[in-house]
């Protein structure tokens, strides 16, 4: 391996525990803040701890309907038969009747704005017959997104013991919610929703008191408290926050702008290199040409505290000798990133061209020169 070092502006991803030295204390039972980009802690406490999630769970109910929508398995202006079980259901309500139609983009805004409990049994039976079958596609997707400590037995988030989740796994299904379905994201910034001659506002009261805020989900139970997941944009900067269990209404929406101040104020992302790139070149052996352009296969992304950045450097590993044929998106090293001569991440460095092996003449000179190399 040949070591090349590189001065480079980077970024790194700290745990919470800068957080705590900054003095950051949320009143909650748990909370965790997160960049959206990279997916970086910024503060957390209890994150793994298992909590009641309430109506945060219609954030995988809406997940799994808009997997539905984008598959084609169900349309926006599709009529949906309203059931004795959704038209009783009790809690929040956006009051469909039996007798009434209501289509899927109703039921969405429903279940999104008026968090109605009616619309997420109407959706669930939509999509899958029974809120019971539904449930066991809340739990695949719950796997399939890595949400390791996480169980749903309704749609709802009505209370229920086999029912649970943790900050840290409702920081991941809001993040796969704005990334997976950009074009459904915009109905959580929605104030108010009227259906069947009913006005109703969202609950979340950041969306009013803060203009960078576009979402997400109040939700609460007697023994969940009151929680609020929020996600807001900044300079084209977008964090997550998650509170669990604050004491009212209010105080969920303080502690939540609390915490969203304080990744926007003592953090940083950094978007350091772009998809394809090139980074380096790499001298190549047996090859068309003797020289590979190499870069990273993906955006590359850092978040880390403001004034970091000359702490942090790269290191560059690359494959010797190497040898064509060399395949586009092949892998041929990687950069390691350090803080402190500690590895806090690695990425692969791979091939940005294809190229094909020498004519016979230049991979004989070659074979010479490697002998002496």
């Amino acid at each position: 391996m040949k070591h090349l070092f590189l001065s480079l502006l980077l970024c790194f991803a700290v745990s919470s525990a800068f957080a705590q030295q900054q003095g950051i204390s949320i009143a909650a039972k748990a909370y965790m803040l997160s960049d959206f980009q990279t997916g970086q802690p910024l503060a957390s406490q209890n994150e793994h701890e298992r909590i009641e999630p309430a109506s945060l769970t219609k954030l995988m109910t809406a997940y799994v309907v808009f997997s539905a929508l984008k598959q084609n398995h169900l349309t926006l202006n599709q009529v949906v038969p309203v059931s004795q079980t959704a038209w009783k259901m009790i809690g929040s309500r956006m009051f469909i009747e039996p007798n009434k139609q209501v289509t899927i983009d109703e039921l969405i805004r429903g279940m999104i704005v008026q968090s109605g409990n009616d619309a997420c049994i109407a959706l669930a039976e939509a999509v899958s017959g029974s809120e019971a079958s539904f449930a066991d596609i809340m739990n695949k997707e719950a796997g399939r997104l890595g949400m390791k400590n996480t169980h749903f037995t309704n749609s709802t988030g009505l209370p229920d013991p086999n029912h649970y989740t943790t900050a840290y796994d409702l920081t991941v299904l809001a993040t796969a919610i704005i990334r997976d379905f950009p074009e459904f994201y915009p109905l959580y910034s929605q104030k108010e929703y009227t259906y069947n001659n009913i006005t109703q506002p969202n609950r979340n009261r950041l969306l009013w008191l803060d203009p960078h805020v576009d979402g997400m989900k109040t939700g609460w139970t007697q023994n969940a408290g009151y929680c609020l997941i929020t996600s807001a944009i900044r300079d084209k900067r977008r964090l997550i926050s998650v509170v669990i269990g604050a004491k009212s209404a209010n105080a969920r929406s303080v502690e939540s702008q609390r915490l969203l101040n304080y990744g926007f104020q003592f953090y940083d992302t950094l978007h350091l290199y772009k998809k394809n790139d090139p980074l380096t070149t790499i001298h190549l052996w047996k090859g068309a040409q003797n020289e590979l352009k190499a870069g990273f296969d993906r955006d590359v992304y850092f978040t880390l505290p403001k004034g970091q950045s000359d702490k942090l450097k790269a290191t560059m590993e690359y494959k010797q000798p190497l040898i064509a044929p060399v395949q586009l998106g092949q892998e041929v090293g990687t950069v390691k990133f350090t803080l402190d001569d500690k590895v806090i991440e690695t990425y692969p460095l791979v091939a940005l061209e294809n190229v094909e092996i020498a004519n016979i003449f230049g991979r004989t000179w070659d074979s010479v020169k490697l002998l002496f190399n």
